[in-house]
């Protein structure tokens, strides 16, 4: 079926529930948000992230999803401010992670793709984790009162035989709770399916990367990270003291394991999608807990900012990008571009509650810089890649970031896969309505004007009456992009990307020989 338009996405609050309890609990969310804005300096608001792996822009039901629903994610939405022109500056996981928590390039630390074993990372020419000296948003918080909590998957040191890396503690946080993929106290899970009369065990090797570890069934790891989460938020709150969570959770990542009673047969088989929207639901109950737990203490309703989104577009098959082209490890926008819902109903301006933001473009490295301002903490003296975006993500204007966006792409993803035969572009650049994509040395140019073609279908580049404007656009942006990719870190994607081409050639060859 075609994908919503952005105008008709707003068809959501039409099915908003009229029970008492609804009303009862809109009427004192709006009675917050009129009281809290008139005290928008409140000191020191809390702060939760809710990180989603490899979710895309259309898996929430409030985003579009006709394949699955998300009815607690979609509650925050009707609450809070959704994002249509939000982006992360990875599409892949580390380098994506790293961009959130320091607000700079993950280049500059060398996290150019997901970081793995020992080999493959100097293979790709990737550190084995995040440098512990690197500006983190949690440290800057933890400095200034906040008590600091990581929970979920981390994905920046700590991984295969990576046994050394620092613990995440090390980052500025007072209290972690990982998963296979991060040093020191983790949830690894137990595996199960329908006839299976016990549980298996998967990552069992990461029991090396630290305690205490608990095994639990795949399909309520989250509800433990939740549940870690809300003690930590209580126990805060018992000593008068700002809270700062992480809540990451990997539900929608492959391999995927729903609950045993909600594991989806049709004919006798599970479809990838089917597995990845029962996981998806079961991901969003349990992250209802948190939703209520936040939104039932009047102080907390009246002082939080909880932000929602992806950390990469979504797996081939698996989740929905919505109209956008691509999906993860890909620069088009299905790769990059994530859902965003901000939720804050003491800080937003309260007749923004439940709308679609659909004019302003920023990214995951403005969130840092952004956080800080909200929380009335100085960050002048840090060297952020990104900008303040305060004013727009409550809600109190719409306005893009100043600066261009740039992307390069993992050095081992020249294609989407080993047998694909689709190459991809090596860089990316957006700014206002142009978006750029080209390799290394500037060939094979894209540009899309993203107001008309959002879903990257009409490569102006390539127009046979291309205007004096158009030339220009390309020549700037270009130009712009092969500066900013110089001036970085350099991989090895130039040499892994010539052995993909390479390998596309002789299957080509092959093909046409048949």
């Amino acid at each position: 079926m075609p994908y919503p338009s952005i105008a008709n996405l707003n068809f959501i609050w039409v099915y908003i529930n009229d029970s008492v309890a609804s009303m009862v609990c809109a009427a004192f969310l709006l009675c917050v948000a009129c009281c809290g804005h008139e005290a928008e300096g409140a000191s020191k608001p809390n702060v939760v992230i809710v990180l989603i792996d490899d979710m895309g822009w259309g898996d929430f039901s409030c985003f579009g999803n006709s394949y699955a629903k998300t009815p607690n994610i979609d509650q925050i939405a009707r609450q809070g401010i959704r994002f249509e022109q939000f982006y992360v500056n990875a599409p892949i996981c580390s380098p994506s992670r790293c961009a959130l928590i320091t607000g700079q390039y993950p280049q500059r630390w060398n996290i150019h793709s997901f970081l793995n074993n020992r080999g493959d990372n100097r293979r790709r020419n990737c550190h084995n984790w995040l440098d512990p000296s690197a500006f983190t948003l949690s440290r800057k918080l933890q400095q200034n009162g906040y008590a600091t909590g990581h929970f979920g998957k981390w994905h920046l040191g700590g991984q295969r035989d990576v046994d050394n890396a620092p613990e995440i503690t090390e980052y500025g946080f007072d209290q972690s709770l990982t998963n296979f993929e991060g040093m020191g106290p983790k949830l690894l899970p137990l595996t199960q399916k329908p006839g299976n009369s016990a549980p298996g065990r998967i990552w069992e090797d990461a029991q090396r990367l630290g305690g205490p570890v608990t095994w639990m069934q795949r399909s309520q790891i989250t509800d433990g990270f939740v549940q870690t989460a809300i003690e930590f938020a209580k126990n805060a709150r018992a000593r008068n003291q700002p809270f700062y969570i992480n809540l990451w959770p990997d539900d929608v990542h492959s391999p995927f394991w729903p609950p045993i009673e909600n594991w989806p047969v049709v004919d006798g088989k599970s479809s990838k999608r089917a597995m990845y929207s029962a996981v998806l639901e079961n991901m969003d109950r349990q992250l209802g807990k948190l939703f209520d737990f936040l939104s039932s203490d009047p102080e907390i309703v009246g002082n939080t900012i909880l932000i929602i989104c992806s950390d990469n577009g979504p797996e081939e098959n698996a989740g929905s990008a919505g109209p956008f082209r691509g999906g993860k490890t890909s620069l088009y926008e299905g790769g990059i571009r994530s859902p965003l819902i901000v939720w804050s109903p003491g800080l937003t301006v309260p007749n923004r509650s439940g709308t679609f933001e659909t004019e302003s473009v920023f990214a995951a490295i403005d969130l840092a810089p952004t956080l800080l301002q909200i929380c009335g903490i100085d960050s002048t003296n840090v060297d952020f890649d990104g900008q303040s975006v305060a004013r727009v993500l409550l809600g109190k204007e719409s306005r893009s970031r100043d600066a261009p966006l740039f992307w390069r792409r993992p050095p081992d993803r020249k294609t989407y896969a080993q047998d694909s035969l689709e190459l991809l572009p090596d860089l990316a650049v957006r700014q206002g309505r142009w978006k750029l994509l080209c390799n290394y040395d500037g060939s094979e140019t894209q540009l899309y004007d993203m107001q008309d073609d959002r879903s990257e279908t009409r490569n102006l580049a390539e127009s046979t009456n291309i205007t004096q404007e158009f030339e220009q656009e390309i020549t700037r942006l270009r130009g712009a992009l092969i500066a900013w990719h110089r001036a970085m870190p350099a991989d090895f994607g130039p040499e892994l990307g010539q052995t993909a081409i390479e390998r596309v050639q002789k299957a080509k060859e092959s093909s046409r020989k048949r």
